[in-house]
């Protein structure tokens, strides 16, 4: 059985290993078609996305990865989404940073307060370096890789994907 995550607290914000308690809340973020508009999922079919979010969170991942919930400090603890540092497409060998926050959290920088923190625990804990396959089109989430010192090293094969490493 692989350990328990570490939680980390940031100015703004509580990242907890994420749990079944948070499905709903997860599948109400990915719902959003505008959260999900540059990643590929099964965004359309209720029950599979339901079975596919279910999965990554009961998923056993090695020592120290997995999916943190993202919310801000008390009093409110307001969901804003996760982070997860993962095997790339849950399978490897790689090691995968990504983020997903709800549009509401756009732009007021909780994504790289909450994925600085992550990076860190990859580099510093488990001594990984962590890759982010980004799609072209999603700026935001290219000035978040870029924010936590990830470095642009070229284009995923012939995809619109742009990987980042660090």
């Amino acid at each position: 059985m692989a350990s328990p995550l570490p939680t980390f607290e940031t100015p703004r914000l509580t990242l907890r290993p994420r749990t079944m308690a948070e499905l709903e809340d997860c599948l109400a973020m990915d719902r959003d078609p505008e959260v999900t508009r540059h990643i590929d999922g099964p965004w359309a079919d209720p029950e599979a996305h339901r079975r596919f979010v279910a999965d990554r969170i009961t998923r056993t991942y090695p020592d120290g990865m997995g999916y943190w919930t993202v919310r801000t400090k008390s009093p409110e603890e307001r969901f804003l989404g996760w982070v997860l540092l993962i095997p790339a497409d849950a399978v490897g060998p790689e090691i995968e940073i990504g983020w997903r926050l709800v549009r509401a959290a756009w732009g007021l920088g909780y994504a790289t307060e909450a994925a600085a923190p992550i990076l860190a625990h990859a580099r510093e804990t488990l001594r990984v370096a962590a890759i982010a396959d980004i799609d072209a089109d999603n700026a935001g989430s290219i000035r978040v890789a870029e924010k936590i010192g990830l470095r642009r090293i070229g284009p995923v094969g012939t995809s619109r994907y742009i990987r980042y490493s660090g």
